[in-house]
């Protein structure tokens, strides 16, 4: 069970911290502000640099049709441009919609498989990443100590008699004396 944090409490008085949240509003208000003129500028140069001023005020009426005609054509342009942009977004807004709700979906269904161990050898890895370049053999286990289990065994098992049957046979110097050379016997 996770040990719990104790709670700890703010060194910042409330009244405090309510001030500083308005100072960031209101700096983030001046922030919004100031992007909106300069994008506003921007528009405005844009259009001052791209739309030359025009002078209607001595055109003949052919002339201010032809005009109108233009500037016509060129807003069709733009609209459909725009239009087209505008279609490209929403199809992309859907489609990163859809993928949220595909990963959302593949995160609640998929489970973990049990991971299980798996026993390679130092040549099976070997030739994993050396590829056919791997001569050598690897045999580890060859190179370990051998130890003979006969001898272990015969170290365990020593012969344990009950010590009520030969009780007065063992006792004195004579059962003293054949268990000294019964033990020595195995020792040899």
């Amino acid at each position: 069970m996770p040990e719990k944090v104790p709670e700890r409490k703010s060194k910042i008085s409330a009244s405090r911290k309510l001030m500083l949240k308005s100072l960031l509003v209101a700096t983030a208000k001046e922030a919004l502000e100031q992007e909106l003129e300069e994008k506003e500028e921007e528009k405005e140069k844009y259009l001052e640099e791209n739309t030359p001023p025009i002078h209607t005020s001595c055109m003949p009426l052919a002339e201010l049709k032809t005009l109108c005609e233009e500037l016509n054509a060129k807003i069709d342009v733009v609209d459909e441009e725009r239009y087209d942009i505008e279609a490209k977004v929403l199809h992309n807004t859907r489609e990163i919609k859809d993928l949220n709700i595909k990963v959302v979906d593949l995160r609640g269904k998929f489970k973990r498989p049990s991971l299980r161990r798996v026993r390679v050898s130092a040549d099976a890895i070997l030739r994993s990443l050396l590829g056919s370049k791997h001569k050598v053999s690897l045999d580890l286990r060859a190179n370990l100590k051998s130890v003979k289990k006969d001898d272990t065994e015969k170290e365990k098992t020593v012969e344990v008699n009950d010590w009520r049957k030969n009780v007065e046979a063992m006792s004195g110097m004579e059962g003293r004396k054949k268990m000294f050379d019964a033990a020595m016997g195995q020792n040899q």
